[in-house]
């Protein structure tokens, strides 16, 4: 998996997503939720890679791109140790905070590693009023 992922997003070879874009797609769509979400990638890692590694391995997904990187946000998880992820301040911003009140949220993400992505997506959520978050990640 780790030759995958670095094949995949930091090599660049999105060809790669269909791996796994099945099968991850099916587990998604299974879920019960409202709304699904996959996390962001900052503006420079979009500018360097030219795709959003999560929303490529989502085919036939109807998701909501709401949750947005803040433009301070230049240094990527993956090149932090744990410790650092561990403290990395709240990297997002919710956009249309209006749209998750009472509503079941599935955040989907490529990686789990320490869980501070997620964890700091779902505080802008719960802080914005939904019912329920829920996580999908490829691998951790």
């Amino acid at each position: 998996m780790k030759e995958y992922m670095q094949r995949y997003k930091f090599n660049g070879d999105y060809r790669l997503r269909m791996v796994f874009q099945r099968e991850f797609s099916k587990v998604v769509n299974e879920q019960k939720t409202d709304l699904i979400v996959p996390i962001p990638v900052t503006s420079t890692t979009m500018q360097t890679r030219g795709f959003n590694q999560v929303i490529g391995l989502l085919r036939e997904v109807s998701y909501q791109p709401i949750l947005r990187t803040k433009a301070s946000s230049k240094v990527a998880q993956s090149s932090k140790t744990k410790e650092e992820r561990l403290t990395t301040k709240q990297p997002f911003i919710l956009e249309s905070p209006e749209k998750v009140i009472n509503k079941r949220i599935l955040l989907v993400d490529d990686v789990y590693t320490t869980g501070r992505t997620l964890y700091h997506a779902a505080v802008l959520f719960k802080q914005a009023g939904c019912k329920e978050i829920g996580s999908v990640s490829l691998a951790r």
